[in-house]
């Protein structure tokens, strides 16, 4: 049974973001996530679509700014970028401490310097620094679009009703990208639904 959504009751705009008029943001797209005890469900296939969104913002001059939680100590192999969406010259990058990048960092900032009010967001995990990343995003008055094949998570349990309940990579990231469809902002499966 389908829903209507608070965005839809509110009348907010559902058109996708355009890389000619958005900040893109990497969030978290960190070595922790691609092996050991982090390890996210097909990690592979979301850098892959980060990678085609990375080169897409290039392409288009869009700014981008990538995110690394200072958790996975940003300087040591778990915690730096991978390689194939990790920053050149130019390129902003935030360390942040919390889920929400946008809390006791720059990247407010940042964004309001380039005079842009969309943000396109991609990046690790789908049901916590993008969430969360995505409802900074929207408090701050800017108009988040979540790039959903670029993003991923992992399996978890809810430990409720008698013992938990295990959920599936997909079911945490599908709940993750309806929370943000709920208000939030804009999903796009792919880099190529973007406007």
């Amino acid at each position: 049974m389908a829903t209507t959504t608070l965005r839809e009751l509110n009348g907010f705009d559902e058109t996708p973001a355009s890389l000619t008029d958005s900040v893109v943001v990497l969030v978290d797209f960190q070595n922790t996530y691609t092996g050991g005890v982090m390890e996210l469900d097909g990690h592979a296939e979301a850098v892959a679509e980060g990678k085609k969104l990375l080169t897409a913002a290039r392409e288009a001059g869009a700014p981008v700014i990538h995110v690394q939680d200072k958790g996975y100590d940003v300087e040591s192999e778990g915690g730096k970028i991978i390689a194939d969406v990790a920053p050149v010259d130019g390129e902003g990058r935030v360390i942040k401490s919390v889920p929400n990048a946008f809390h006791n960092t720059d990247l407010a900032q940042r964004i309001e310097k380039t005079g842009r009010k969309n943000v396109i967001l991609a990046g690790f995990m789908s049901n916590m620094c993008i969430l969360f990343t995505a409802q900074g995003a929207f408090l701050n008055g800017l108009h988040p679009t979540v790039v959903a094949n670029a993003c991923g998570t992992r399996a978890l349990s809810t430990r409720v009703r008698g013992g938990g309940t295990a959920l599936t990579a997909q079911q945490i990231h599908d709940s993750a990208l309806a929370t943000i469809m709920e208000l939030y902002g804009v999903v796009v499966s792919s880099v190529s639904d973007l406007s």
